[in-house]
Formats: C-alpha cells, sequence, structure tokens
C-alpha cells in the first residue's frame, strides 16, 4: 500500500511538472527562459517544480489586476492632472523621442531643471534637504533600506517631517529590506508617517509571486521635486561596507513638470500595496531659467510589453556616434546584445562599464559567456577599479542621456519594477559625458584574448549561469 502510494505520488509530480512546462511554454516572455523552465519541469520536477511557482510567473497579474481598478477609480484624476501638464508638453520633434514617450506612456514636458549628483555624499545631502524642505508631502520609495547609521537618520528625518504636519508616505520592498526591523517600522508609524511593504505576494492568489520586486527609488516633494537613480539607503552607498568599499553611483534631482511621472509611479505601488487612493494637490511649476525636457519611464512585470529591455534598444538604435553604458549587472536579452554589436559594427563608439568585483556571482558569471562575441564586434568592455560600480546611466551622442534604476539583466527587464528618467538635452548630456569619462578613466578595457584564454571548465560555468539567467 506504500509503494502504490509513493508511485503515485511520484506520477502526480511528473504530470504536474509537464503541466507546468507546458504553461512555461505558452506563457514565458522569453524563448530562453521556456527552454529553461521545460527542461527544468520535465527532468527535475521534484525541485523544479516549486522553484517555477515561485520565480518562473511571467507577469506580475496582481497588479495588472489593481491597475485596471486604478483606471476606473483614479481616471477622472488622472485626467485632471495630465490635462494640466499641457501647457508644459515639449515637441518630441523626431521620431526616437516619440517611441520613449510611448514606452513612458508620459509625455515629454518642458520646464525642468535635471541636477548630477555624484556619489553618496552629494545624493544624501540633497535627499535630506528636500525632505527638510517639504511643506505638504513627501513620497518615500526605496528598494533596501537598512537599520544602520544612515536609515536612522532617514528615519529622524521623516519623523520631523510628519510632526511638523507634512504626510510622509514610506513605501519599501519587503525582499530587498527584509532585514528591516519592526522597530523601525513602529517608530515611523507612532511618529504619523503612513508606512506599507509593496508586499508583492498579497493575497492568496498572489502568495507565489516572490519573484518579483519594486526596485525603484524614488523620493517626491510637494510634487515640486523629485529624487531617483542608484542609491538605495544604508552605509554602504557611502562607502561605508566592509564588503565593496568604496561605492560608486549616480543619482538624479528633478524640479519641475516632469516630477508628475515619478508621483503617478508611486500612486500606483501604493495603490497595489495598500488599497487606498492617495489625495495629493498637484500643480505643475516651474521655476528653472535654463530648463531642460524630460520624460519618466516606469517600467515592470506588469507592463503589456517588455518596456525596460525595448527602452534600451530604442537608445541603442538611435546612437549614430557613440553610446556609453554603465550597469552593474550586465546580462542582456538577446535583442539588446544583437542591437549593441550592430552599432558597434556601423561604427558607433559603443562602451560598456561593469563593475571589476562581482556582487551576484552567477550574473557576473553570465556575462563572460557572451562576451567574445561583443568583444569581436567592436564593442569596448571596460571594468571599473576604485570599488564597487552600481550606477544605471546611459549617454547618447552628445543629445541625450539617461539616469534611472534599470540594470541590464533580466530582472530589470521583466521581473522588477524599475524607473528610469530620459533627459534630450545637450547640456544635461555634455555633464554626463564628463562624469563618464572621468569613470572611463578609471577602467581597464577587457581584451578578446582575455575571456578566450579563461580554462574550459570556466568557460562551462559560465554558459551554465547563462542559461539560468532568465530564471533569476
Amino acid at each position: 500500500m506504500t509503494a502504490w502510494l509513493l508511485g503515485l505520488g511520484i506520477f502526480l509530480i511528473h504530470v504536474l511538472g509537464i503541466l507546468s512546462a507546458l504553461l512555461a511554454l505558452m506563457s514565458s516572455r522569453t524563448s530562453q527562459g521556456a527552454v529553461a523552465w521545460i527542461i527544468s519541469l520535465v527532468t527535475f520536477p521534484y525541485v523544479a517544480l516549486p522553484a517555477y511557482w515561485v520565480f518562473g510567473r511571467p507577469r506580475f497579474y496582481g497588479y495588472v489586476s489593481a491597475r485596471g481598478e486604478r483606471d476606473t477609480v483614479l481616471r477622472r484624476v488622472l485626467i485632471g492632472y495630465r490635462e494640466r501638464l499641457e501647457p508644459y508638453r515639449a515637441d518630441p520633434g523626431h521620431g526616437d523621442i516619440r517611441a520613449v514617450e510611448q514606452l513612458a506612456m508620459m509625455p515629454l514636458t518642458s520646464g525642468n531643471r535635471a541636477q548630477l549628483l555624484i556619489d553618496g555624499e552629494a545624493t544624501f545631502e540633497s535627499l535630506f534637504a528636500g525632505i527638510e524642505a517639504a511643506e505638504e508631502y513627501l513620497l518615500v520609495q526605496f528598494f533596501i533600506v537598512r537599520d544602520d547609521a544612515l536609515g536612522h537618520e532617514l528615519k529622524r528625518r521623516l519623523e520631523r517631517a510628519a510632526e511638523r504636519g507634512v504626510r510622509v508616505y514610506f513605501l519599501y520592498d519587503e525582499i530587498g529590506s527584509h532585514k528591516l526591523g519592526d522597530g523601525y517600522l513602529r517608530d515611523l508609524t507612532e511618529a504619523g508617517v503612513h508606512v506599507s511593504a509593496f508586499n508583492s505576494s498579497r493575497g492568496w492568489r498572489h502568495r507565489f509571486q516572490l519573484n518579483f520586486r519594486n526596485h525603484r527609488k524614488v523620493l517626491v516633494v510637494d510634487g515640486h521635486q523629485g529624487w531617483l537613480g542608484g542609491f538605495n539607503v544604508g552605509v554602504e552607498y557611502l562607502g561605508q561596507g566592509t564588503r565593496h568599499g568604496a561605492w560608486r553611483d549616480t543619482h538624479l534631482k528633478l524640479e519641475g513638470p516632469s516630477v508628475l511621472g515619478l508621483q503617478e509611479a508611486f500612486w500606483e505601488d501604493w495603490h497595489w500595496a495598500t488599497d487606498e487612493v492617495l489625495s495629493l494637490a498637484w500643480e505643475p511649476r516651474s521655476t528653472c531659467e535654463e530648463c531642460q525636457n524630460v520624460v519618466i519611464v516606469p517600467s515592470g512585470p506588469a507592463d503589456r510589453q517588455d518596456t525596460a529591455s525595448l527602452l534600451v534598444q530604442q537608445a541603442i538604435h538611435s546612437a549614430e556616434e557613440r553610446l556609453w553604458v554603465t550597469s552593474p549587472y550586465f546580462v542582456p536579452d538577446q535583442g539588446v546584445q544583437d542591437a549593441l554589436r550592430l552599432a558597434a559594427m556601423r561604427g558607433v563608439d559603443v562602451r560598456i562599464m561593469i563593475p571589476e568585483r562581482p556582487d551576484h556571482l552567477l550574473v557576473f558569471l553570465s556575462a563572460f559567456s557572451f562576451l567574445p562575441d561583443m568583444l569581436k564586434a567592436g564593442v569596448k568592455v571596460y571594468r571599473y577599479q576604485p570599488g564597487f560600480l552600481h550606477q544605471k546611466v546611459m549617454l547618447i551622442d552628445d543629445h541625450s542621456a539617461s539616469v534611472g534604476t534599470i540594470n541590464l539583466d533580466n530582472r530589470s527587464f521583466r521581473l522588477n519594477f524599475e524607473i528610469t528618467a530620459f533627459v534630450p538635452d545637450r547640456r544635461f548630456a555634455a555633464e554626463v559625458r564628463l562624469m563618464l569619462e572621468q569613470d572611463f578613466a578609471a577602467c581597464r578595457r577587457i581584451g578578446y584574448e582575455e575571456i578566450e584564454g579563461r580554462a574550459l571548465w570556466r568557460k562551462l560555468i559560465s554558459r551554465a549561469a547563462y542559461l539560468m539567467s532568465p530564471m533569476q
């Protein structure tokens, strides 16, 4: 009897594995991901089956449903906000910017000031000054918040803001911030701060959606100033961590009508996490003398298309002279790989900057499986030497640049909620170029011989890691 039940259990596991493999075949967003899951589910269902239902979901269906609800509940409010943007709508001109607008589902706006913030000291000085200047509301969102000295400084400033009557909304990703203690959150709540985790697995229908994460880092002050970029909250981002040492990162401060894009992205996330509809008084305002055009591009696993990947491909295809990209995690999908090679073949100065020291070993190893083809095509790859490189920046020719949270890997392209500021402005692009030139001076360039000269076992490990990259 026991043997019969054991055999039945094994049979059912294999049947469920085959059924899940068929689901992966029909729903995976990349062929590489579908193949990886199908082989795993059919061959090793005992391990792959639970892994697939936790990590293999192709879209964040709960957020999709909530977005539909939001469109019903908030339609009039959002239309009203968009109508107020009309005087600041900028002419996108050529089709490249129109494509970015379509991906963003947000208009290009004029009347903005974009300020680069380089490394931790300048960034957190600016962030904390913004919090102190808040009069009506603060929207605060980070992927990682540490319960350390910097995290406590953020907490103290948010508590003081709430005490002086500012409405403070604090949203964190419960996976990225899994070490954040209950005491930290309780102190904020008792001070009057509205606190919520992103709750990616909220509700029994979505309890297996553990692989979707909110990777956005956003601060909005009264709807007129906004910040986004690579920085989370922790002393390691100030270069004080024992693991990485020096930390190279870039953030962006925005002033002007484009801040609405940050606010709307936070609005959607907060509504998903809490079912609450935020009522925020907002009017566009421009105070800059030399203004810039900006479009905010939110992206995530609830989108109908792969917004982040398409944004990167659009930037590559539009480049005529140079395309410089920095990313701590570089395992792009096949479309981005092909676009990078083609750009180099047509004479574009394509440069990729990645860290010398790995942060996630599997992602780091994956890159070595496809780098030889890129190097042969003329793509230049540099590894940053002084510390850990974490910035996510693109420079397109001398006319456009972007700063945001997107890494060039499958997680950012298809699993994480991300946000990017795209700035088609020559003055801003010149500032980004100067910044990146200094960074490249601190790099060493990888040669084809270095990659191909590795031992066979290293090549095999890299290839295996790359085949697993869609599942990461």
